[in-house]
């Protein structure tokens, strides 16, 4: 049985005050946080990271979502064009799938050599080092969705105009490669799920727990304090000097479309 609706709400609002809270410590203190999600195709990774960022300050929390790499791209050192992206201090950025594109989209569908598999396999724990050492706080974040539910919810996908658009070629591949899928997940854990930089699971097969068991889990990997904020007054308006609107005649406003639906 599903968590209530009731009840998600209420801590979803809950846990999104305290994720202000960790905002404005990260901004005042200079902090840097990179959280990266990852996990299966209709896992519930893009429906967590609105939730997450759904109150945040853009200026302070910002998506990272990579398109593929272009020509140029594909012949740097691998990591190079994530490493741009990376915060700097009093900035929070959520990677929306990431460097780990690699072990497991890329390798599973022969998107790159099985060399440059390994190579990334060797290489990532050291990166990761790297960033951790540097005063990064890093967190990575796995979605996990059974098979069953993930094919039911492509299913729903196809019958639903709002939400074709998620459905792309590479995620109806991914239903025939369940287990090379599968394989690769195991592998990369293996390789990269260090004490600097662990994997930490979500069970998503309940998207609203997922959402709040992952929340809830960051604030608490991270010793961030409720910043005294300054208070803030609005000032008093000065007298008018005589200035008035120019007529709307004079504007081209936009149609009240809302005003049909009151008349119905």
């Amino acid at each position: 049985m599903g968590l209530r609706k009731a009840a998600y709400e209420a801590e979803l609002l809950r846990l999104q005050t305290e994720l202000i809270k960790l905002q404005e410590w990260v901004r005042v203190k200079g902090a840097r946080l990179v959280i990266v999600f990852e996990g299966r195709d209709a896992a519930g990774k893009g429906g967590t990271i609105k939730r997450v960022t759904e109150h945040l300050n853009p200026r302070v929390a910002r998506i990272a979502a990579l398109p593929k790499p272009t020509e140029r791209e594909r012949t740097q050192w691998y990591f190079q064009r994530y490493v741009e992206h990376l915060p700097a201090a009093g900035e929070i950025v959520l990677f929306d799938r990431s460097w780990y594109n690699r072990a497991g989209v890329e390798h599973v569908m022969g998107f790159c050599t099985p060399a440059e598999h390994q190579l990334f396999l060797r290489q990532c724990p050291v990166f990761e080092r790297m960033l951790v050492e540097d005063g990064i706080l890093l967190r990575k974040y796995w979605f996990s969705v059974s098979d069953a539910v993930q094919e039911e919810r492509f299913r729903r996908r196809t019958q639903d105009p709002l939400r074709r658009w998620k459905l792309s070629p590479m995620d109806l591949e991914s239903l025939t490669r369940w287990e090379a899928y599968s394989r690769a997940k195991d592998e990369m854990l293996v390789h990269t799920d260090t004490a600097d930089a662990t994997w930490y699971v979500v069970e998503s097969d309940d998207k609203r727990s997922a959402r709040l068991n992952m929340i809830a889990h960051l604030l608490s990997s991270v010793a961030y304090e409720d910043m005294d904020l300054p208070q803030i007054t609005l000032p008093p308006r000065p007298p008018s000097t005589g200035y008035e609107r120019p007529p709307k005649e004079l504007q081209t406003v936009v149609p009240d479309h809302a005003a049909t639906l009151r008349k119905e």
